[in-house]
This record gives structure tokens, C-alpha cells and sequence, in this order.
């Protein structure tokens, strides 16, 4: 393998007779975000914990690097950052001091901790806060504290459980906002989540999970495309409401063109038949129409129906 890995096989878990996750076989290569998407009660963070040997396996193995987490568990994880269920933090410290801490349980020399530190504090935007006590700090604030815990001895590979669970839209764009930058610099992240609109924002792919069964992973290209019965839903924005004539005259008419829903005075949906070069192609013809076109992107609600109807049918 090249790159920054991450290999489940055969992973199960059982407590009693109650299957928390069901021979999950999943194999994440290279540089990229994957949201690991399911219903609360999935087996998502218990995948997680299996990962980073927070807990042990009923069977199967995982790896990390192409290195076993349960047979070498140092050597695996020393290339892995993670976050799960958000830690608490001693109020008392400050961000530089509460990550001079983990970063002695890294093991980090004292060079390596005067680079780091400044640095992923500024990754997860809290440098003017270094030297405050995170008793003060809003949730946000300490949940990015608890990602740059993860990162400061600089991780091939990032592990989030959650990440923007409990906090209020601006803490939620905040963390999505960080992993967006964070997967500028070729690592790995795997981050689980119940929120769609987090994973269509940040992520490249998606792996869908549901009573502990994987049902599907795949670029989230794929999964419109492969879902959605040769359907594609974009969102269009223009710069001026549109008139109802311009919308019946000359946007219904457009070749392939299904079904045309007003979001409001300056937004469509958009559902037509055909794959990524149809959308190509549509976006084009709308450009041309000179309607003032301002934004053009597939809609979040099209993975909201994809998963609603895979968790249905896995109930």
C-alpha cells in the first residue's frame, strides 16, 4: 500500500447476544476525507474505538498503515491522530499547556513540541486564545483544543468521532470548516457522523453503515449516480429572483430536464436524467440562457434520500 491506509476485515463485535458491528470489511486509501455515515446506534464509534484499541474485536482485525492495531498497537497508532467523545479538558490549562501534555505522551522532544504547538493551534484557528484557560471557552472552542490534541504530532492519518455533535451552528461550521483545510495536506481522515449536511459539505466519500452492516461505500459521485436510478438533483442559485414565465419558458424546456422545484425567489432544484456529463451539460445550457447564474451544486437532499431509503430498507 502507498499513502495513509486505514483496513478493516472482518471486524465484529458482540456484547452478549447484541451484534454491535457485523464483519465490517472496509479498506480507506490515500489522502482524502471519508464520512462514515449511520443512524445513532450504528456501530460507528464502536468501529472506532476497535481502531485505536479502545476496545477489542469478538473477531477480525484492523489496520492502520498496513500495521495491525491489535497485534502491534504502538507502531499502528503512531501515525494516527484521534478524537472520540470529545474529552474533556482541564479548566485550569491553557490550550498551550493542555497540549503540552499530550504531546509528552507522544513522547515529543522539546524542539519538536516549539513547532508543533504554535502550529496546530493556528490549524484549528485558536492561536489568540493559546495562553487562556479553557474554562472560559465555549464548547466550540474546546472541541477545536480537542482536534488539535489529535493532530499536534502531525498524524498521516485523523480519526474523528462526531466531530460537531452538541454544538450550535457556528460551532458545527467552525469544525467543518477545519476539516475542510485539513484535507489540504494529504492526510486521511475518517470521520463519523449522522449529519448529512457535514458529510456532502467536507467529505469525498461516504460509507453508509446501519445495525452494524456496511451497505455501501463509494465517492459521493457514485452513490447519487448508483442510488438514484440514473436521477440527478442539483441546486441552482441566480443573482435576481426569477419570473414564473422565465422558469416556464425557458428552464423547463431544457433537454433531459425531469422536474423543476422552486426553493425560493432566487433558487431551483433541479432533477434530470443522465450522469455527471449531463450535469455538465445542464449547467451550460443554464449558463447561456443569461439568467444571471451564480452557483450550481448537487443537492444535499439527494444523499438525504439515498440514505433514508438504504436505513429503510435495512430496518
Amino acid at each position: 500500500m502507498t499513502g495513509p491506509s486505514i483496513e478493516t476485515v472482518g471486524l465484529t463485535k458482540r456484547f452478549g447476544k447484541f451484534t454491535a458491528l457485523d464483519h465490517l470489511d472496509l479498506r480507506l486509501q490515500g489522502g482524502k476525507c471519508v464520512g462514515f455515515l449511520g443512524p445513532n446506534g450504528a456501530g460507528k464509534t464502536t468501529a472506532l474505538k476497535m481502531l485505536t484499541d479502545m476496545i477489542f474485536p469478538t473477531s477480525g482485525e484492523c489496520y492502520v498503515n498496513g500495521i495491525s492495531v491489535q497485534r502491534s498497537r504502538k507502531r499502528a497508532l503512531a501515525a494516527a491522530g484521534v478524537l472520540i467523545e470529545s474529552p474533556e479538558i482541564y479548566p485550569s490549562l491553557t490550550p498551550t499547556q493542555a497540549l503540552e501534555m499530550v504531546a509528552d505522551l507522544r513522547n515529543m522532544s522539546p524542539a519538536e513540541r516549539h513547532d508543533r504547538i504554535p502550529a496546530v493551534l493556528a490549524e484549528v484557528k485558536m492561536t489568540e486564545w493559546a495562553d487562556k484557560k479553557v474554562g472560559k471557552f465555549s464548547k466550540g472552542m474546546k472541541q477545536r483544543i480537542n482536534i488539535a490534541a489529535a493532530l499536534v504530532h502531525d498524524p498521516e492519518v485523523l480519526m474523528l468521532d462526531e466531530p460537531a455533535t452538541g454544538l450550535d451552528p457556528r460551532g458545527m461550521a467552525e469544525v467543518r470548516s477545519i476539516v475542510r483545510d485539513l484535507k489540504k495536506q494529504d492526510r486521511l481522515i475518517f470521520m463519523s457522523s449522522h449529519i448529512l449536511q457535514e458529510v456532502t459539505d467536507v467529505c469525498d466519500e461516504v460509507a453508509l453503515i446501519n445495525h452494524g452492516k456496511l451497505l455501501f461505500y463509494d465517492t459521493l459521485t457514485n452513490v447519487t449516480s448508483r442510488f438514484s436510478h440514473a436521477q440527478t438533483t442539483v441546486d441552482a442559485g441566480f443573482g435576481r429572483p426569477l419570473e414564473a414565465r422565465e422558469i416556464d419558458d425557458r428552464i423547463r424546456p431544457l433537454a433531459g430536464l425531469l422536474k423543476v422545484e422552486p426553493l425560493d425567489a432566487r433558487r431551483l432544484r433541479l432533477t434530470f436524467q443522465g450522469d455527471p456529463g449531463g450535469q455538465a451539460r445542464l449547467l451550460r445550457q443554464l449558463a447561456g440562457l443569461d439568467l444571471d447564474l451564480v452557483s450550481f451544486q448537487e443537492s444535499k437532499s439527494a444523499l438525504e434520500e439515498i440514505y433514508l431509503s438504504q436505513i429503510e430498507r435495512g430496518d
